[in-house]
């Protein structure tokens, strides 16, 4: 029984300023079985490429990284967040902190070579699945905490425009809730809006 290698599922565009370098590094992709989508020789237009191709990773090589790539890292990261693997022997500790921060999945202070492109590749995608699922819990926890605030402030204005137990008060919302088959949050949103718009 044969199985597909990883790779072979593993579609990529590579950002390299080096003409000879990214042609060999293309060519270590291409046999090792990446999907080499697109190779760019600067950073300009990465947001449009990565809009346009959706690949599963970024690899940048650029001789000497600036703000400008770290700010379109970060726009990436917010709207279309993709591992990224960001290779430099030059780099600072002020700038790589700061890459990590726009988005940068695994910084490798040294330059790219063939035989760094397949473990920067696991590592990347690795730490970026990591900090996918920790961000999705943190929202997911967010949301719990908003809704369970507006909840409470809907119960607080029942009570004191109906003069009734906070019980009496979650029940209402409750009843409403499922009288108009929506979820309580809805509910109290519409209660603090209207209880709130009537004081004034």
């Amino acid at each position: 029984m044969t199985t597909t290698p990883v790779s072979a599922s593993v579609s990529i565009l590579l950002v390299d300023d080096q003409t000879e370098r990214a042609a060999m590094v293309a060519a270590q992709l291409t046999a090792a079985g990446y999907n080499l989508l697109a190779q760019l020789s600067s950073a300009e237009g990465l947001l449009f490429q990565v809009e346009k191709h959706r690949p599963d990773i970024v690899l940048i090589d650029i001789e000497s990284p600036d703000r400008d790539i770290l700010e379109s890292l970060s726009v990436i990261n917010q709207h279309n967040p993709t591992p990224v693997a960001m290779f430099s022997a030059r780099g600072g500790a002020e700038f790589i902190t700061s890459a990590v921060e726009a988005g940068v999945s695994a910084y490798m202070a040294e330059g790219l070579s063939a035989e760094r492109v397949a473990p920067a590749i696991e590592i990347a995608m690795a730490q970026f699945r990591s900090y996918q699922q920790l961000r999705q819990s943190l929202q997911r926890t967010q949301q719990q905490l908003d809704e369970r605030k507006i909840i409470e402030r809907a119960k607080g204005l029942l009570m004191a425009r109906k003069n009734i137990s906070e019980q009496a008060a979650h029940q209402t919302l409750r009843t409403l809730a499922m009288n108009s088959n929506s979820t309580m949050r809805n509910v109290a949103e519409q209660i603090v809006a209207h209880l709130q718009a009537s004081i004034r």
